[in-house]
């Protein structure tokens, strides 16, 4: 970054604390006058003298990411007194940890989704009912939108035997148990 001294108006730095801008102000590189709240964000906080000795002691290489670090920890503490940039952080935890939850939810969702949709590959033994006797209710699986026990928990396998309850029986409500008792 080029020295603000040469286009004859001082660093924000210099700027706020109302001295001269030097040419070899350690400041200059770091806090442009296009942006005189960082510099006051950075004072606030740990003070002009500190960062001077802050900025002294580093290598000119690693200067620019103390600075960035430093108006970043001071904008979180003015933003929030108590708790600064760890409270961000805490944020931003809870919002990943949020974040994963749901990613979970929907990997078992398409786990889900994916073992009703597989067909019935190595299983040569199942017993088919004979044509007309798979009950309708169990269409409910995969067309209603109700919001029972069964239908928020599919089988993740086909029904090869009918259950005891079927459309024409009292209490034909899978959600009910259905049925007249008899399994």
């Amino acid at each position: 970054m080029a020295s603000s001294s040469s286009y004859n108006s001082p660093c924000a730095a210099c700027k706020f604390l109302r001295r001269k801008c030097m040419s070899g102000c350690i400041f200059a590189p770091y806090f442009p006058p296009e942006e005189p709240q960082k510099f006051a964000n950075v004072h606030k906080i740990f003070g002009a003298s500190n960062v001077t000795k802050l900025l002294n002691e580093l290598l000119p290489h690693q200067r620019e990411d103390a600075v960035n670090s430093l108006a970043y920890e001071a904008e979180a503490r003015v933003r929030d007194p108590v708790y600064g940039c760890v409270g961000a952080i805490s944020f931003l935890q809870r919002q990943v940890q949020r974040l994963q939850k749901e990613l979970d939810a929907a990997n078992a969702d398409l786990i889900r989704y994916a073992c009703n949709e597989i067909p019935n590959a190595g299983v040569s033994h199942v017993v088919q009912p004979s044509p007309g006797a798979r009950p309708r209710a169990l269409d409910q699986f995969h067309t209603s939108s109700s919001t029972g026990y069964y239908n928020q928990h599919l089988p993740a396998f086909p029904m090869a035997y009918p259950l005891p309850w079927n459309e024409n029986s009292p209490g034909n409500d899978i959600n009910e148990g259905g049925g007249d008792g008899n399994i």
